[in-house]
């Protein structure tokens, strides 16, 4: 593989960490993305609420990146989720609109997002959510605290299944 340029000279293609057993790489995930159901109760909880709790979650799964849950939006007490402008694009999954969390008296601006009409080969997103976890007050997965994934644009759930490195963080930008 010839070495990609990033903005700050020639590309270093990072080490893998091998993982142990139980565990996931995130170097062994597809792209384009795969989403894969999965059964794992995933609480979430701002402010002194709980805001989801559900084990009807999807993960989004890509390479180089921890993966995204996404929930559905039946998940959510209603007035919890307020649309705000603004979208993003991406490559795979088209149009992301955003929302700001607000629960407990707390607000999460621009918390969460979701493709209201995703591309083809994403129709399973359509009605659900994805939280950036760094924002909420926690999320977990099967009891599990998650650990965000750096960086301002992805939402990466980590938990100690998942082994990196993993793109956002200083460095990583031509990952």
């Amino acid at each position: 593989m010839a070495p990609s340029h990033g903005i700050s000279g020639v590309f270093r293609r990072p080490r893998p960490v091998k993982p142990s057993a139980g565990q996931e790489s995130v170097w062994d995930y597809p792209r384009p993305p795969r989403i894969e159901p999965t059964p794992e109760r995933v609480v979430v909880r701002l402010g002194d609420r709980v805001i989801a709790d559900t084990t009807d979650a999807v993960r989004v799964l890509e390479t180089s990146h921890p993966p995204v849950y996404y929930l559905p939006l039946s998940a959510f007490p209603a007035g919890v989720l307020v649309p705000v402008g603004g979208t993003s694009f991406c490559e795979f999954k088209g149009v992301a609109e955003y929302f700001n969390v607000v629960a407990g008296g707390v607000e999460a601006a621009r918390g969460a997002w979701m493709y209201p009409n995703p591309s083809q080969g994403f129709e399973a997103l359509k009605s659900r959510v994805a939280l950036y976890p760094e924002r909420m007050g926690s999320c977990e997965v099967d009891g599990e605290r998650v650990a965000f994934q750096e960086g301002d644009f992805y939402g990466g759930w980590i938990t100690q299944r998942i082994v990196g490195p993993f793109k956002g963080g200083p460095g990583t930008v031509g990952w």
